[in-house]
């Protein structure tokens, strides 16, 4: 007998006993492979060049019965048209032409989507579904990485008037079988899940993978509307399949900028990830981390010290220091520091931690201002309210903001007499927010002028200057984020601090922990994208 009619003979046994696990294990598309495979190939390249044999063939082979016995399967239309494809993909592939095993790869998956999606009998290809998907999505993103191969591709597509990339075909494909597991309807949505429905967060994790990985996660929105419509709650499914779908979903909400939303999901999957799976935990902790400091949590030394934490340690450290003290200096260069292992992660990370957090910095270097430039009234004055001087803020400012200019403090002197309108305890802030100093230090310009600032780096915006105007604008910002509790008294130019009495001290009063405010502002029911049990 030919090989291709005894790989169809077992292939019809197959479908009988309803044997997926072992169908799947048949039905191969990349190397490395049995020499059966080159031979069914070699066999399919002499004997069957014309695709009309390959029909004939199938039909002999593969015939659809009526009368089936209960517990057994048989051929149906959908399988039949993708064992012609499957017989004319080993035909016709070259591992070597990775732009046309591609396309055969391609039109194998979307007949396979076809067959799977049968009511009676689909249920059997859901591992093959599963294999085949994963096979093209890894070719997928290999194809995509040769941009002359992409640039080949879109000349055999330059007519086309919606021309869409090797990832968006690709993804539209697997959200396929997603949609056939999510409206399968072998069991009640708030039940265990059974049939088809399986397989519905399998199919959603590697859609997500895909998109995410290629920078395309904003293509997820609608398979995330109909994970919130229609599917069974994460929990009754596996926990590899729970925790690789919450990862891609906090990655998801990251790329939107929705930081508290993210850092649920990624505080979930790191839990339940056991700790001997340090690369997982890692990954997730990365994440983790940064999102939580977007939300006014800086992480502790003893989550820093953890063995999953070691490789990012030193910049989430350096940053957490430098949002406690203000220290604009630290701030800047351990994001230039440690930007090309940022920029890995992804650029909304690297951007959320770039600009996000420019507010608890300013918040933090008014919060030093005031501490070391206030001095309690005393007799009669002693109930008026504690005031930061927005001048002494716009002193530290700009002192900072020459620093990050390059100018470094000059030797010490000894001061001839104090000076008017000139704070020593201020001088002290600023040398202290802001690096080595000393109290009465002044600055020198670096040897070749002050240094051109990118836009990104400067206090406030590359070399701008800043003023008065700024110093308000920037106070007013943080009482509106609620970040500091007070008012601006604009005749005085002060900002009066509220609740001293109620708080114990004015620091407690003036400046409530940043992450209550930014938990009150963004705060939600639930988490989009994340089914919970009712």
């Amino acid at each position: 007998m030919a090989l291709t009619a005894q790989f169809l003979t077992s292939i019809r046994g197959f479908l009988k006993a309803l044997d997926g696990e072992t169908l799947r294990d048949w039905l191969k598309v990349e190397p490395p492979l049995p020499q059966q495979y080159f031979d069914l190939a070699a066999e399919l390249k002499k004997a069957y060049q014309d695709n009309a044999a390959i029909e004939r063939l199938i039909e002999a082979c593969l015939p659809e019965e009526d009368d089936v016995p209960e517990g057994q399967g048989t051929t149906w239309p959908g399988f039949a048209a993708f064992m012609k494809d499957y017989f004319e993909y080993w035909r016709d592939v070259d591992f070597n032409d990775l732009l046309g095993a591609h396309q055969l790869l391609t039109a194998l998956t979307n007949s396979c989507a076809t067959a799977f999606n049968n009511p009676t009998y689909g249920t059997i290809m859901l591992e093959t579904s599963i294999s085949l998907c994963s096979s093209l999505s890894k070719l997928t993103m290999t194809l995509n990485k040769r941009a002359d191969l992409i640039r080949k591709l879109a000349a055999l597509h330059a007519g086309d008037e919606e021309r869409k990339s090797v990832i968006e075909v690709t993804a539209e494909i697997m959200q396929k079988f997603f949609i056939t597991c999510l409206t399968d309807r072998s069991s009640p949505r708030y039940a265990q899940p059974t049939g088809k429905k399986i397989g519905v967060y399998i199919f959603a994790n590697k859609t997500l993978k895909l998109l995410t990985m290629n920078h395309k996660s904003y293509m997820a929105a609608q398979l995330l509307t109909n994970v919130m419509a229609k599917s069974p709650p994460l929990s009754y499914y596996p926990a590899a399949q729970r925790v690789t779908y919450l990862y891609f979903l906090g990655r998801f909400h990251v790329n939107h900028t929705h930081y508290s939303r993210a850092a649920e999901c990624f505080q979930e999957a790191y839990s339940q990830t056991p700790p001997h799976f340090q690369n997982h935990r890692r990954l997730i902790l990365t994440y983790l981390i940064a999102c939580n400091m977007l939300r006014g949590l800086l992480p502790s030394q003893a989550l820093l010290q953890r063995p999953e934490a070691q490789s990012m340690a030193p910049c989430y450290a350096q940053l957490a220091q430098s949002i406690r003290t203000g220290n604009y200096v630290l701030f800047q260069h351990t994001i230039k520091q440690h930007e090309p292992w940022l920029r890995s992660k992804g650029l909304p990370l690297l951007t959320g931690l770039q600009y996000s957090l420019r507010a608890l910095l300013w918040r933090s270097l008014a919060r030093r201002t005031f501490l070391l430039t206030y001095v309690p009234p005393a007799g009669d004055e002693s109930r008026r309210a504690a005031t930061l001087e927005l001048r002494h803020l716009e002193t530290t400012m700009r002192y900072v903001q020459r620093r990050l200019e390059g100018y470094m403090p000059a030797p010490r002197v000894a001061p001839k007499g104090r000076q008017a309108g000139i704070n020593s305890m201020l001088l002290k802030a600023v040398a202290n927010s802001a690096g080595p100093g000393s109290a009465d230090s002044t600055l020198v310009p670096p040897p070749g002028g002050p240094r051109r600032l990118p836009p990104d780096e400067g206090l406030l915006m590359g070399n701008m200057q800043v003023t008065a105007e700024h110093v308000e604008g920037v106070v007013a910002s943080l009482i509106d984020q609620d970040f500091l509790h007070g008012y601006i008294a604009h005749s005085q130019g002060v900002f009066a601090i509220m609740g001293t009495k109620q708080k114990g001290s004015a620091v407690s009063a003036g400046w409530p922990p940043p992450s209550e405010a930014i938990a009150q502002r963004t705060a939600e029911p639930f988490v989009p994208g994340w089914v919970k049990e009712e």
